[in-house]
């Protein structure tokens, strides 16, 4: 079940709902419950987030991109669901794509994409990177 794995046990709870995703009615009512706990800022916050951002040489998305389509046209779906297509393709890009959704043991460095996603809801180890201008620098929390 996507939502119990993408951390909805855990997002339920943080809003103070309670859902067991071994019940089918329970993962019903706690849609429902969690559609009203929600508030309407937090749902604006997160519709109002841009789906990808550039600084200089880097692209940051969620997901990745589809080769051979400008950054600048990439569908907004693309952005925070592609896998395999975008993970398969070794072309360079007009600019390094940093991303995460693939999670990794590691930080994945390629040539084309830096995949900073090393399953911090499974691992408790959050990864991100450090830019400052030609020095980049992978940080790690873990809990």
């Amino acid at each position: 079940m996507f939502l119990l794995a993408a951390g909805g046990r855990q997002t339920g709870l943080s809003y103070g709902v309670n859902i067991d995703f071994n019940n089918e009615l329970s993962v019903a009512s706690g849609h429902e419950a969690l559609k009203r706990a929600v508030p309407n800022s937090h749902v604006d916050f997160i519709r109002r987030l841009p789906r990808s951002m550039v600084f200089g040489d880097f692209f940051f998305c969620h997901a990745g991109i589809r080769p051979g389509i400008a950054l600048e046209r990439q569908s907004q779906e693309d952005l925070i669901w592609i896998r395999s297509e975008f993970l398969d393709d070794q072309r360079p890009h007009s600019k390094i794509i940093i991303h995460g959704h693939t999670p990794a043991t590691e930080v994945e460095i390629r040539p084309n994409r830096i995949n900073l996603d090393t399953g911090a809801y499974a691992s408790g180890r959050l990864s991100a990177i450090m830019i400052d201008g030609p020095n980049k620098t992978f940080l790690e929390a873990t809990v």
